[in-house]
Order: C-alpha cells, then structure tokens, then sequence
C-alpha cells in the first residue's frame, strides 16, 4: 500500500510558529515518527508541503493511480479553498484530513472546512497523533474495515 502525506501552508514552520498551539516538534518530526508509522505497517509513505495552492492540487491531481490513499492537512486552506476541495473532489483516492490543533476551539473563521465535505474523514486536536489515526484508517478502509 503506498499512502500521501500532503501539509499546506505553514506548517513547514512547525516548532517555531505558535508552540502553544502546534507544539515543539518540527515538520521533519512529524515526517519521520510518520516513516516509522509506515514502516511498523509495512506501507510506503510519501510527504509533500507546500505553501502554494497550486503545487498541492498538482499533487492531489498526480495521486491518482499512484497511491491508495492520501492524509491531508490543507492548513488555512481548509477553510476558503474551493479549489483544493474541487482537486479533492476530482479523484477517487480517498484523503483524510487532519488537524494538529481542535480547529473547532479556535477562532470562529476556523470552524468552518469546506473540504471535510469531500474527505473520507476528519480528525482534529490530536496533534502529530491525528496523522497516525489517520493513516490507520486509510489502512483499515484499504482492508475493508
């Protein structure tokens, strides 16, 4: 089984942007507890950020027919990107969104995704562990769980 790991903008400033709120830990940790995940469950894993809106839908679009399921965190995008929800909509992988903060706690212009509609689901305030769970349910959907 071969999974996506897709992150929008900012998180590559992961570790140095709102500790508070999105912890210590860096974009390169997260890539790397995320490679072990894979390795525990023998799947391959890919990884992509991107500030750019346009390269993430490139990559959503180039998903099809080279991965079996895709965990996305679109960042800000979650909230206004039709665009992204369209690129989301378009294929038949199935994606995940993910959250490493309770967006739903946040500011009230965060509650809204417009992308969760089009996902095959969405986990939130679970930190760098939501991308596990995520990747576990791709797992487990890929296995007809």
């Amino acid at each position: 089984m071969r999974l996506l790991v897709l992150n929008g903008p900012n998180l590559n400033r992961l570790g140095l942007r709102e500790p508070a709120v999105y912890g210590k830990q860096t974009l390169q940790d997260l890539e790397a507890q995320l490679q072990m995940f894979a390795k525990n469950h023998s799947c391959e894993l890919d990884s992509f950020q991107s500030n750019h809106e346009g390269e993430l839908i490139d990559k959503l679009h180039d998903a099809e027919g080279h991965y079996d399921g895709i965990v996305m965190n679109p960042g800000a995008f979650t909230h206004y990107s039709y665009a992204i929800r369209d690129a989301i909509a378009s294929i038949s992988v199935p994606v995940m969104e993910v959250h490493i903060s309770n967006i739903h706690k946040r500011e009230e212009f965060r509650h809204t995704s417009v992308t969760a509609p089009v996902t095959a689901g969405q986990i939130v305030g679970l930190g760098f562990y939501g991308y596990e769970l995520a990747l576990l349910a791709l797992l487990n959907q890929n296995k007809g769980e």
